[in-house]
């Protein structure tokens, strides 16, 4: 059986968009069961941020609410914008004052985000035209 390479790409953007939307909704979703949206409210009112709590709830919805969506392949576009931004805001407030590495050479920083943020970018730019606004396998 052959697969034709537009059938191929359609899948492997399809495998892209569902592996990043379980991660991203396991982050959100793991904040939730282990107490971790107040702290994180809390280092943003500590980062100067009016409304710790309030956004820090905002992200978590987000989360637990877009991702299926994303999953599910409705509306990819925005919702990859969106979480691009909310991944950039935490390079820029966690990961890049400890540096590139995750793991081995470092700990915390961005390289992790930095991957999750291009997958995301793609997705939003093979949806741009919303002609893919239908689930997709």
């Amino acid at each position: 059986m052959t697969i034709a390479p537009a059938d191929a790409a359609r899948q492997s953007l399809a495998a892209i968009r569902v592996g990043l939307a379980a991660l991203l909704f396991i982050h959100g979703a793991a904040r939730v069961a282990f107490d971790g949206v107040g702290p994180f409210g809390g280092f943003l009112d500590a980062r100067g941020f009016p409304f710790g709590l309030g956004l820090a709830w905002a992200v978590t919805a987000f989360e637990l609410v877009a991702m299926p969506l994303l999953a599910w392949g409705r509306w990819v576009a925005p919702i990859a914008l969106v979480a691009s931004a909310l991944y950039a805001c935490g390079i820029w407030l966690v990961h890049a004052p400890a540096g590139w590495f995750v793991v081995g050479l470092g700990r915390n920083g961005m390289e992790y985000s930095v991957l999750i943020i291009l997958c995301l970018l793609a997705l939003a730019w093979a949806h741009r035209d919303g002609a893919n606004r239908r689930p997709m396998p």
